[in-house]
């Protein structure tokens, strides 16, 4: 569970939360899809040992799904901002 700031006076205004968050899930979201747009073929790594395409697919599925995570915690907390707004 996504911990959720609380909006209230002395604390940072919901708008700024709101927009600050957003920006980081847009850049998020344009990593994921950057990476994805990415070359990955197997005429890149053939040269090398074998299994060297199979762990490099690995390592790029790997690090999108890191980057899924994040987006979907940021998700979460932008949800969470805006049901308080």
């Amino acid at each position: 569970m996504t911990a959720i700031p609380t909006i209230h006076l002395n604390g940072t205004s919901g708008q700024d939360l709101r927009r600050e968050y957003q920006t980081a899930y847009r850049a998020v979201k344009f990593a994921i899809d950057s990476l994805c747009e990415a070359t990955c073929n197997g005429r890149d790594y053939y040269p090398q040992e074998a299994g060297a395409y199979a762990v490099a697919y690995a390592e790029r599925q790997a690090a999108l799904c890191k980057l899924r995570d994040v987006e979907i915690y940021l998700e979460e907390l932008l949800v969470g901002i805006m049901d308080q707004l």
